[in-house]
């Protein structure tokens, strides 16, 4: 059922849905980190409560509530099981230790971090970065069992630069989607958050993240993907573990990259062979694709005797350690749904709207409170820029590089202020291993400052060219 509908049957004034919402989050909070209620049930019973606190018809509860949860779910469930059996054969065919050898040997064991950043930095360009940090998480696990130092040392500066690049750049959906809404060239906005992003990525991205995990030394690496093949014996070739790494951001980028070109009009969007290079880098179906070539690469080719029981059991220690996960995510997305469907996020961005702000503040503002109110920060960017798009066409003096700077200003309004309603919040702490308090001080801490950072930087352009 449509959100829009579901808000408009709820009659409470925007202060006292605003309350009700800030009363949902803490309430959240204190089940999960005082009470120390899982996080599923906590997710589910407070949805259920803020909906009936915000007015949604008891007919429509139910429709209110499932449906975020099933979208959520059709979007990661998917993504989440792939990656994790495509990580769990590279973890334990000790293809996560041939790379970790060749990145130390590359940048030095001091480095470690820097390298396992700069390599998620360039993941981060094709690819969402729940899909390239599923990738990243063996590599990550085997150097930080290696060098020690905990995980997040590791880790943090890795999702710092995944987050730079899913906020910032396109062809991510966030700011390709904005790009649209606003009227800017996407082809500037790429100049724009690349300027903008690169020195938010080595000062926050890279440097507060490790910086943020230097503070959490004592987190283990977690076995979700199984106890690693340490041995380098029959291990697999350096170039067979890049393919299988490459391969999904490969087909990915193509996806982007066609429906981009084609959306621009370069390309003639219509053809069996477009729709079909389009389908295979949807990112469901590339990890597929990729985990049946790992199987056959990492696995059949390599195990003498009969293969099948053994890629059995292979499959079912990867999916089943992530399935409390997938659970999380989608309960997550349903607690998203909720705040959404009470008109929150709508009311808070008029109200502001009205306060006459500078249009670029508006617009960072905006993306801000649609961000903490729902949760996705692809949602949160194409909210906000559908909110914008009005007051930025009042102003006809601006275009070119004062547009991207809008639609980046958008996007770094949307990655801010991760917490219990995003889904990437879930995927990240649970999969390192980390209590929600500790994602709260790293996760959430490190995509504000990127989000606060990047608005600070492309204020300083925009201010130079209107």
């Amino acid at each position: 059922m449509d959100s829009n509908a579901l808000a408009s049957t709820t009659t409470l004034s925007p202060v006292l849905l605003t309350l009700i919402g800030l009363g949902a989050i803490a309430l959240l909070l204190f089940l999960i980190i005082k009470v120390r209620l899982h996080a599923f049930f906590a997710l589910i019973i407070v949805s259920i409560l803020t909906a009936i606190a915000a007015g949604i018809d008891v007919q429509e509860l139910i429709g209110t509530l499932v449906g975020p949860f099933g979208r959520t779910l059709g979007n990661v469930a998917l993504l989440i099981g792939f990656g994790a059996v495509l990580g769990r054969m590279v973890e334990v065919s000790g293809g996560a230790n041939v790379l970790a050898n060749r990145l130390l040997e590359v940048f030095g064991e001091r480095r470690a971090p820097f390298a396992l950043s700069v390599a998620s930095l360039c993941f981060g360009f094709p690819i969402f970065l729940d899909a390239g940090f599923i990738v990243m998480l063996p590599i990550i696990y085997s150097v930080a069992r290696r060098l020690g130092g905990g995980i997040l040392r590791y880790a943090l500066p890795s999702t710092g630069a995944f987050l730079v690049m899913h906020a910032l750049v396109p062809p991510h959906p966030g700011p390709v989607a904005a790009s649209g809404l606003i009227g800017a060239d996407v082809g500037m906005v790429l100049v724009v958050s690349l300027l903008v992003g690169l020195p938010t990525w080595y000062l926050v991205g890279y440097r507060l993240a490790l910086l943020l995990a230097n503070r959490h030394p004592s987190f283990a690496v977690p076995d979700l993907l199984g106890q690693p093949n340490a041995s380098t014996e029959n291990a697999p070739a350096f170039s067979t573990v890049l393919l299988v790494l490459v391969l999904p951001l490969v087909l990915i980028f193509l996806n982007t990259g066609l429906t981009t070109l084609a959306a621009d009009g370069l390309i003639a969007g219509e053809g069996v062979w477009f729709h079909t290079l389009v389908f295979i880098g949807n990112t469901p179906i590339a990890l597929l694709i990729t985990t049946l070539l790992a199987m056959y690469l990492l696995v059949i080719r390599r195990t003498q005797g009969p293969v099948g029981e053994r890629l059995e059991r292979l499959v079912d220690e990867g999916l089943g350690p992530v399935c409390s996960i997938i659970l999380i995510t989608g309960a997550g997305g349903m607690f998203g749904g909720v705040l959404t469907a009470t008109g929150i996020g709508t009311a808070l961005s008029n109200g502001l709207d009205a306060l006459g702000l500078p249009v670029i503040l508006s617009a960072f503002l905006i993306a801000i409170i649609m961000r903490v109110a729902q949760g996705s920060a692809t949602v949160a960017a194409t909210t906000a820029a559908g909110l914008m798009a009005p007051a930025v066409a009042a102003h006809p003096e601006l275009g070119g590089v004062s547009l991207a700077c809008i639609v980046v200003a958008i996007a770094a309004g949307s990655i801010t202020f991760s917490h219990v309603n995003d889904s990437g919040f879930w995927l990240v702490s649970r999969f390192l291993g980390i209590s929600v308090k500790v994602a709260l001080k790293t996760w959430t801490v490190i995509g504000t400052a990127v989000g606060f950072m990047s608005f600070a930087l492309v204020w300083l352009l925009y201010s130079l060219v209107v």
